[in-house]
């Protein structure tokens, strides 16, 4: 080997094994402050586009969920208030057979008629009030939540209609705001009408109840499904911080053992001094 003072060969190789070693180094260190192995396109374009996309479905989940949130809350509401609508029912019919008593004093009467219409309009003010977030399904408001991060699916609870009066032609209250048991004829013909809202609301509730049952499965669903997708990405991108734990420590003693032999090759030109003495 030739002895130079303008090429320094050994200086050369030993700088790209420092520069390998640092960029290294600088690799690991990143990855140990983020927990990442790969946190941007150039550590690894394809796995990083991937978790993109798996992250944008975690986003999209996460709308899913506020929609399903959203889905209980209104079927609780409704349900809540067709349980006391149903209790009032109750109510008016225990009302309606005391007036169809023959032997009733008018004062008597006049009384369960007046509590009767209290009651009655108790349920016209509870369905009125009966709304979540704008959606009143004892009324006329279907609930409807969106089932994927696409929202290209969607589940139906369909509105059960509380109202009073609300029309002979599937209406669930068969009792109207005119209705008075002020005679015992009224309390017979209201009192029909009564059994029938009290089996017609039984029925509107259970299909409440299994709309908000089938929600609140679908609302477990997502939890999961975003949880295992959530590992995944884990799986992909998370770096093994004992691993990179291991390597800081070998890399850190490897640069300095490069700085070292860098310095000794550095000082190798100064032998040729010695030729000249």
């Amino acid at each position: 080997m030739a002895f130079s003072v303008n090429t320094n060969g050994g200086a050369l190789l030993a700088l790209r094994s420092l520069n390998k070693s640092t960029n290294l180094l600088g690799v690991t260190q990143n990855r140990v402050s983020t927990g990442l192995k790969v946190a941007s396109a150039k550590d690894n374009a394809a796995v990083f586009n991937i978790a993109q996309k798996l992250r944008s479905n975690i986003a999209g989940l996460g709308a899913v969920k506020a929609s399903l949130d959203r889905g209980v809350s209104a079927t609780d509401v409704a349900i809540a208030a067709g349980e006391a609508v149903s209790d009032l029912l109750n109510e008016l019919k225990a009302k309606a057979v005391a007036s169809k008593d023959s032997g009733l004093d008018s004062a008597s009467r006049t009384a369960l008629n007046d509590e009767f219409k209290e009651l009655r309009d108790s349920i016209t003010s509870i369905v009125d009030n009966a709304a979540f977030n704008g959606i009143n399904a004892v009324k006329t408001d279907n609930i409807v939540a969106i089932l994927n991060d696409d929202a290209s699916k969607t589940i139906t609870i369909a509105a059960q209609n509380l109202s009073l009066g609300s029309g002979a032609v599937g209406a669930n209250i068969k009792i109207t705001v005119a209705d008075v048991i002020d005679t015992a004829a009224k309390a017979s013909v209201v009192l029909a009408n009564i059994d029938l809202s009290i089996t017609n609301v039984g029925t509107a509730l259970s299909k409440l109840g299994s709309g908000a049952k089938r929600i609140e499965l679908q609302r477990s669903f997502v939890d999961q499904l975003s949880d295992a997708i959530e590992v995944g990405i884990g799986n992909l991108v998370d770096a093994d911080l004992a691993r990179e734990s291991a390597n800081l420590q070998a890399l850190q003693v490897r640069q300095q053992l490069g700085l070292q032999a860098l310095s000794i090759a550095n000082q190798a030109p100064g032998a040729v001094l010695a030729l000249f003495q």
